[in-house]
């Protein structure tokens, strides 16, 4: 029986992995901002779930719920940075406030939450760290400006702090899922439309976003169980790509950038100092 930390069980990922893990003996610390919406689970697998109440955008609740996670639990094998939302619009659509509550939920909040959890996991001699991020950690996609600034930070984020850790047994991965049939596009919160984007790839965007037959081929509970299957590959993969629309922009993001690159390698070195002769 493994244990796991997982913020945002309510819906989506988090609750689908939640119960995953549950139906298969594991025992999971569940945290999300309304503790009542799992009491169904709790009457259902008692001690084996353990719920919180927390907001990753508090950090001292993140430390808090963190601390009596391991102190009440004991070793925790894997903690799932799963709390998140996008934030649709273009850039001077969106509120100060919008942005900030963005970049404190998915930057900051999943920062806090691996600052808290690491000296637990170095002590206990290791586990390992989940992030959800994004195709759109990878790629930019019209409308969602901010939403990609914070899933390329998180991943520049964890690029460095798996190496930071590694001696410690400690390790991670970037789970990079397509958008897929869960609450994320409904729960999309969105700026304040203006007109002149109306006739833009942005208002495009947001008609379609709109409409109920918007096309979503990743299927969330295949996804889950990718993510749970990563959880037994040693070295833990750095980033798992989840959904062939996520391999296709990924891939293609990937390509144009190495190309990019090369083009301009002759200029990079020429940018050295000249070396003594």
């Amino acid at each position: 029986m493994k244990t796991w930390f997982i913020t945002g069980t309510s819906t989506g990922f988090g609750r689908i992995l939640t119960e995953k893990l549950l139906v298969r003996g594991d025992r999971v610390a569940a945290t999300l901002r309304k503790p009542e919406l799992l009491d169904g689970l709790r009457e259902q697998y008692g001690e084996r779930l353990w719920v919180a109440a927390l907001d990753v955008t508090d950090s001292m609740a993140v430390r808090s719920v963190v601390a009596r996670a391991f102190a009440e639990l004991g070793r925790i094998d894997f903690v799932v940075n799963n709390a998140g939302y996008a934030l649709f619009g273009a850039v001077e659509e969106l509120s100060d406030e919008q942005i900030q509550k963005q970049i404190d939920t998915n930057v900051i909040g999943s920062i806090q939450v691996a600052r808290a959890a690491i000296p637990y996991l170095r002590a206990q001699g290791g586990g390992r760290i989940l992030q959800i991020s994004s195709m759109g950690g990878q790629i930019g996609l019209p409308g969602l400006s901010l939403y990609h600034a914070s899933k390329w930070a998180i991943e520049g984020f964890f690029e460095s702090v798996i190496q930071d850790v590694a001696s410690f047994g400690i390790e991670a991965t970037l789970v990079q899922p397509a958008g897929a049939r869960t609450n994320f596009i409904g729960g999309m919160v969105r700026g304040e439309p203006l007109d002149v984007y109306a006739d833009t790839i942005v208002g495009e965007r947001r008609r379609a976003l709109a409409s109920p037959n918007y096309p979503v081929k990743l299927d969330p509970e295949k996804a889950v169980d990718a993510i749970i299957a990563s959880t037994d590959m040693s070295p833990a993969p750095k980033r798992l790509t989840l959904g062939g629309s996520a391999y296709t922009f990924v891939h293609a993001a990937l390509t144009e950038r190495i190309a990019t690159l090369e083009s301009q390698k002759d200029a990079a070195f020429a940018a050295d100092y000249d070396e003594a002769k």
